[in-house]
């Protein structure tokens, strides 16, 4: 007799998930390889043998939540979400430092990772607060309590401090725009994010004129005699601030042209648009100079160097912070078309690339299977996003839909993000690769949010 709990298994996301974790075991079977020190797949004293029994645990462990009842993961939400929190409090104080981060909880030979489990616990509780009727981003009440449960463990992880997993936590802004959040709210951080990018490459004033540059043309587009003096009026005050004035003083007379403005607004009564333009302009102005000093005074030597491998390799040794980008890269192009074959990259069985079976793995991929290999994992990835977003849309029930919704962020960002690093278009961060990289503790919690996802969708057929 069939177990009720049991639904259709959707064997669409449960083959690509298969396929990365096998992927994953065998890319590490390549990167530790040695015909001269063969050991056994099993040996657990191994990296090898831990792999194998994470894999196989991984295994149990989706099919153990395709026996629980679905209402599980809703009923308890946030209890999981409090247990994720203490975790987080508890690798404080009891953690082990590793690599100048306290992110790990450390016993016989194996570790934990407590900022991967509140991903799950933060996606269950989000899932559950959006899940009323009324209960969407629009509602002030509800932005309150949604940004105060993704600001708590982001937080904690920043405490330790691990910046790439914090920064993970971003991915649920996807989940918020499906439920109403504003977009001009991402389109306003968009600009913000890339101000404070440029201000990190660029100096500081002549952003303040790509921004002018900026203004002129809206002017121009409004057709706005008054606008259009204004905006001239502060590029004068800015050439003659640059030629007379010290650097970082030729601020002072843009300044001065917007105390004039702003008189000029409250004269009229335009108290809206004073505030808004006004904030807008310190806003900006903040960043742009704000960006250098956060660079230059809070950052430690070691972000920095991160900083300049992402935004400005040529300042940086090739030998130093920039050896794991550039043999990273070296890796992947070496693939050519249908790479070196497996167990045959040279660069991979020689460890040139440091963190090769963690952070760095899609090089080994690159390196052997070439960029066909590269090609078909980039789309099974994008695949199994696509499919959890399917499934998300096609849900009857609110909290299975936010938590469909949540899943792919996360899924998508760590998969983008650490690609991206491996290829110098992120900063290095230390993000996994979902399923592929070494690690029993992302391994096992991906294979948790997805396997409960699957459910969830198994309880949609039920009820139907």
């Amino acid at each position: 007799m069939a177990n009720p709990r049991l639904g259709k298994l959707d064997i669409v996301t449960t083959s690509l998930f298969f396929s990365l974790v096998i992927l994953g075991w065998i890319m590490y079977y390549a990167v530790t390889y040695s015909p001269e020190n063969t050991t056994s797949i099993f040996d657990l004293s191994r990296g090898l043998g831990k792999e194998t029994l994470w894999v196989g645990s991984s295994i149990i462990l989706f099919f153990l939540v395709q026996v629980l009842d679905a209402r599980v993961w809703s009923g308890l939400a946030f209890v999981f979400y409090a247990i994720g929190i203490l975790l987080l409090i508890g690798v404080l104080i009891f953690g082990s430092s590793i690599k100048g981060a306290t992110s790990w909880y450390t016993f016989g030979g194996f570790s934990f990772q407590p900022s991967e489990f509140a991903k799950f616990g933060t996606a269950l509780a989000m899932s559950a607060t959006l899940s009323g009727p009324s209960d969407d981003m629009s509602n002030p009440k509800t932005r309150l309590i949604a940004f105060g449960l993704l600001a708590l463990p982001v937080f904690l992880i920043m405490l330790q401090p691990d910046a790439g997993s914090a920064l993970v936590f971003s991915s649920f802004f996807i989940l918020f725009y499906r439920k109403g959040l504003n977009g001009t709210i991402y389109v306003i951080g968009f600009i913000l994010v890339a101000l404070f990018i440029l201000s990190l490459i660029y100096p500081s004033y002549g952003i303040l004129l790509v921004l002018l540059a900026a203004g002129l043309v809206f002017a121009v587009s409004r057709k706005d005699k008054k606008i259009w003096q204004e905006y001239a009026m502060i590029a004068a005050a800015l050439v003659f601030g640059f030629y007379f004035f010290e650097y970082n003083w030729s601020i002072i007379p843009l300044a001065l042209i917007m105390v004039r403005r702003v008189v000029l607004y409250i004269k009229n009564g335009n108290l809206k648009k004073l505030v808004f333009h006004f904030s807008t302009l310190l806003i900006a102005i903040g960043i742009v100079y704000g960006a250098r000093y956060f660079y230059d005074h809070i950052l430690e030597p070691h972000q920095q160097e991160r900083i300049n491998v992402w935004l400005n390799p040529s300042k940086c040794d090739p030998r130093g912070s920039l050896y794991n980008v550039l043999q990273s890269k070296m890796a992947i192009g070496s693939g050519g078309l249908a790479g070196r074959g497996f167990l045959n990259g040279e660069l991979t069985q020689l460890n040139y690339v440091p963190e090769q079976s963690t952070d760095f793995i899609f090089c080994t991929i690159g390196e052997e299977q070439g960029f066909i290999g590269v090609t078909m994992t980039i789309l099974i990835f994008l695949g199994l996003v696509l499919r959890l977003t399917f499934l998300a849309e096609r849900q009857r029930h609110s909290f299975s839909k936010n938590y469909g919704y949540a899943l792919a962020g996360i899924l998508f960002f760590h998969f983008m993000i650490n690609i991206g690093m491996t290829m110098g278009l992120f900063p290095i961060i230390g993000i996994p690769l979902p399923m592929v990289s070494y690690g029993g503790t992302s391994l096992m919690m991906f294979t948790l949010m997805i396997s409960v996802m699957i459910k969830l969708d198994q309880s949609r057929q039920r009820t139907g």
